[in-house]
């Protein structure tokens, strides 16, 4: 009698703490999803997402504001109020202890009365790097660090590469048919996906910093790289062109709205003043880097520049030259790969100039990370291994 108490008083705490886990990993789950609604809009600073839990009830939610303030927290706490008393704080990145642009995060944590802190990951900023967790835990808070933590580090991937690697995150968009082409003959475009795919690809662009083409890409579509989807116009990114000789028509939609959304035009230093001039004055904003060891520009250097202005998500759309040469630098973290279902045939583009596709899809180097489908149309993204 007495073990079969025994084993029903074990069997009780087991059930609840495996609601209590599952009760967390829910409210993460949330908190990440917060924190994705500011991909593309909050850099330099990370996207990070915040859920305030009282007695199993939500009492505040937050994610980063554009523009990168107030941080995730602080906006959790100011819908949360009072009730932040005594609650549990689910956050996908460690608060921030530092003095910035605005007060370290953990003291708003502290000074609200939080009585537990359950982060996703501990954020390698030197700044921050287990300080924010370490005041917290200095105040009595008890704190829970690491659930959800391989879809945090997906998630703040560019905030990590920017400040580990002094560079963006790069992901590389391609939309290839059953053949590996992206162009019909003579570089024609060629529409390789439907609509449904196309608004994903959309989407993308909303959740990055800036799009980056070559001035091939420019001078054979003249695009507009913003972003299209109803109601989300103003999230299109800052739109980057690598453009060695600074050959862009005054005439191209780029320039021309270059006054509405960011336009940045990466030439060598060895370009002609007058055009560097004439692109100011139109509302761009020109760049000199070095030129590289091909006829194109040194990538790293200009990755480099980018994260040295902000930039954390890097969305590379531009065409097979582009694509292949961050490819055959090893500068390609994520792989967004949609495939259409016609196929091109002999003459076409291929999606990677002189490398094979298999180059970097069969790679060990990546690994693949999510799938979806789009009516006919697929999308499979790799990410780095």
């Amino acid at each position: 009698m007495i073990f079969r108490i025994l084993e029903d008083q074990l069997a009780q705490k087991a059930q609840k703490e495996k609601e209590s886990r599952d009760a967390d990993r829910r409210f993460m789950q949330l908190a990440l999803a917060l924190g994705r609604r500011g991909q593309g809009r909050t850099w330099p600073n990370p996207a990070v997402g915040a859920v305030i839990v009282k007695d199993g009830v939500i009492v505040g939610r937050g994610w980063t504001q554009p523009g990168g303030r107030p941080h995730a927290e602080p906006e959790a706490l100011r819908r949360a109020g009072e009730a932040a008393r005594g609650a549990t704080l689910y956050v996908t990145l460690e608060p921030c202890s530092h003095f910035g642009k605005s007060p370290p995060c953990a003291d708003a944590v502290i000074a609200a009365g939080i009585k537990r802190v359950v982060a996703a990951i501990e954020d390698p900023n030197p700044e921050v790097a287990g300080q924010g967790h370490a005041r917290v835990r200095a105040a009595g808070i008890t704190v829970d660090v690491g659930l959800c933590a391989a879809e945090a580090a997906y998630d703040h991937a560019g905030h990590f590469r920017r400040i580990r690697d002094k560079r963006p995150q790069v992901i590389l968009k391609l939309a290839v048919s059953p053949d590996d082409k992206i162009g019909a003959a003579g570089g024609k475009p060629v529409a390789i996906t439907g609509e449904a795919a196309r608004n994903r690809v959309h989407l993308l662009r909303a959740q990055s910093d800036a799009i980056l083409v070559g001035i091939g890409t420019v001078l054979a579509d003249d695009p507009r790289l913003t972003c299209r989807l109803p109601g989300m116009e103003e999230r299109s990114p800052a739109r980057i062109v690598l453009d060695r000789n600074l050959r862009i028509p005054a005439s191209s939609q780029l320039v021309h709205s270059a006054r509405e959304t960011a336009l940045w035009v990466i030439g060598s230093e060895l370009a002609e003043a007058a055009a560097a001039t004439r692109l100011g004055a139109a509302g761009a904003q020109v760049m000199r880097m070095p030129p590289g060891s091909t006829p194109g520009l040194d990538l790293p250097a200009v990755l480099h520049a980018l994260a040295e202005l902000g930039i954390t998500r890097l969305m590379v759309e531009g065409g097979s030259h582009v694509a292949s040469s961050f490819a055959a630098a090893d500068l390609v973290d994520e792989i967004w790969l949609f495939r259409g279902t016609e196929a091109i045939g002999a003459g076409g583009v291929d999606a990677l100039d002189a490398l094979p596709l298999s180059k970097i899809t069969q790679s060990a180097a990546f690994r693949v990370h999510a799938s979806e489908t789009f009516d006919r149309d697929t999308l499979t993204i790799y990410e780095r291994a």
